[in-house]
């Protein structure tokens, strides 16, 4: 049995989804430990603990696989640019679990930059190679930000070419990763392999929608546009709004409301995020007060519920390296409209299972809702076509390819200690 150390340093997997630093990657990580434990590979994910009131060890992924709080600087939430200072102190606490309970770990597979300098150390401690998985690039966020405050720091952009050269393997999303990791860092190709990630498709199915509307408490006439994700702006939520009062200005017998999961839009003026006040000015000033609904953070268990409510998932987002959410819509048979950015123009079949605009162009997005939103059989055929499209992203076989990957990694005949 291969036993691997899964590294989530900055965010922890069982994380309430829809905050600043939660969204795809805790659903992957928890997600792939899940699947590689029904497949008999024991994983153990280690991740800063941010509230000392949550135990240090806990079961929640199954399979005896464990989720390891290790207390590294303050145990609360922390902004990422003081995160990075407390890696040594979390290293040494893995250590210190390992040691405690005689474990050996054959590989470390570590996600996100930080993971991947944590990884780099304990390699060197225990001589074991590193699978790694960026989820996001600082390059790629450089470069669709709109402001300075936006950009990543020099210190992410280093951080991210010293993983790349420590790591052994690097796992891509697409051959838009794989394209962008080769141009903007000149990383290996001989290290890259191109797995996406997968779907739970006995979570994420479709519910018939006035099942799921009557769950989620919204009248069965009711049309429903959703975006769910982060609140920040490379979500490209700005673009949407425009789009949403531009349909209202169309003559449609029956105005179509948005409904937006994540963030805290219920925050004190102190508390709330930048982006979430811009947002919620930018939809008085365009008068959409009766189109568009917060509703801040949904639980991975309600989510099936939403997508199968709505006519339609919009992503909108200006860099996305991959897309889970879009792959959860049409697991439930909601058609999907992107922008054709990143992952997303690999993951959105254009006029099969939903649409690709052009990134931040609120009009052309204005036209394809509107479109979808006028041709109930348009939308049945794209939703029948997302979720048959989802079955080939099966958590199952996306864990399968991931273990070969892993035993490819190892040295010939490694693996399965205690």
């Amino acid at each position: 049995m291969i036993r691997v150390a899964m590294l989530s340093y900055h965010t922890c997997p069982l994380a309430t989804l829809g905050g600043k630093d939660t969204g795809g990657m805790n659903v992957y990580v928890r997600d792939l430990t899940r699947e590689l434990g029904r497949l008999g590979v024991h994983v153990d994910v280690f991740t800063r603990s941010q509230d000392e009131h949550v135990p240090h060890v806990l079961h929640d992924l199954g399979f005896g696989n464990r989720v390891v709080h290790v207390p590294a600087g303050p145990e609360k939430p922390l902004p990422k640019s003081q995160l990075a200072g407390f890696i040594p102190q979390f290293v040494e606490g893995v250590l210190e679990f390992a040691s405690e309970k005689g474990l050996h770990y054959d590989l470390i597979h570590s996600h996100y930059w930080m993971s991947g300098i944590a990884a780099g150390l304990l390699a060197d401690a225990w001589n074991v190679p590193i699978v790694h998985m960026f989820h996001t690039l600082g390059e790629m966020k450089n470069r669709i930000a709109t402001s300075e405050a936006e950009k990543e720091g020099a210190y992410r952009l280093d951080g991210e070419r010293q993983v790349l050269k420590r790591v052994d393997r690097i796992v891509a999303a697409t051959q838009a990763e794989e394209a962008q990791l080769l141009w903007l860092y000149q990383a290996d190709k001989k290290k890259i392999t191109i797995l996406p990630p997968g779907v739970d498709n006995g979570h994420f199915y479709h519910i018939p929608a006035d099942e799921a509307r009557e769950f989620i408490g919204i009248p069965r006439e009711d049309r429903m546009v959703l975006f769910v994700g982060r609140i920040e702006p490379l979500k490209g939520l700005d673009t949407l709004l425009k789009a949403m009062a531009c349909m209202r200005l169309s003559e449609m017998e029956q105005p179509a409301y948005l409904a937006i999961i994540g963030g805290d839009p219920n925050a004190s003026p102190e508390e709330m995020s930048a982006e979430m006040t811009r947002l919620q000015a930018l939809s008085q000033e365009l008068a959409l007060d009766r189109m568009v609904v917060f509703l801040g953070k949904r639980g991975q268990d309600t989510l099936p519920y939403y997508y199968s409510a709505a006519e339609v998932l919009v992503m909108p987002s200006h860099y996305e390296s991959f897309g889970m959410v879009a792959l959860e819509a049409m697991s439930c048979g909601t058609p999907v409209i992107a922008s054709q950015v990143g992952g997303l123009a690999f993951l959105v079949q254009d006029g099969v299972t939903g649409f690709h605009v052009p990134n931040g162009d609120s009009d052309a997005l204005c036209a394809a809702l509107t479109r979808l939103l006028h041709d109930q059989q348009l939308r049945e055929q794209m939703g029948h076509n997302a979720a048959e499209y989802a079955r080939g992203y099966a958590w199952s076989s996306i864990a399968a390819q991931m273990i070969r990957l892993y035993e490819s990694t190892l040295p010939a005949g490694q693996g399965g200690q205690g």
